[in-house]
């Protein structure tokens, strides 16, 4: 897998890292409207409600405007958080808390 084997000469192609270390990661669509699946919402006494998810398109500021589907309940984003720290932003592939307004 990561070295090649003395046991398997025959095979002459790549090992398994070489060929993961092959692939390009796929290009991050922040150009396309704001997804983001939700894992949790937890209730935080003094803080509020904290939606906790993956941003998988788009982009998520403090300060924007968010519709959330199925119901359409609409409300501004208060902060966003990742690991403890806050952000401007949040692109694809980051997992994040965000403090929504009630």
């Amino acid at each position: 897998m990561i070295e090649k084997s003395t046991n398997m000469g025959w095979y002459t192609g790549d090992t398994l890292k070489e060929a993961l270390d092959k692939l390009d990661p796929p290009p991050r669509p922040n150009d396309k409207p704001l997804r983001i699946p939700l894992q949790d919402v937890y209730k935080i006494s003094g803080i509020g409600t904290v939606p906790v998810g993956r941003v998988e398109t788009g982009v998520l500021k403090p300060g924007q405007i968010c519709c959330f589907a199925p119901t359409g309940l609409t409300t501004e984003i208060k902060s966003v958080e990742m690991h403890h720290q806050s952000l401007t932003e949040a692109g694809p592939g980051n997992s994040v808390g965000f403090n929504v307004k009630n």
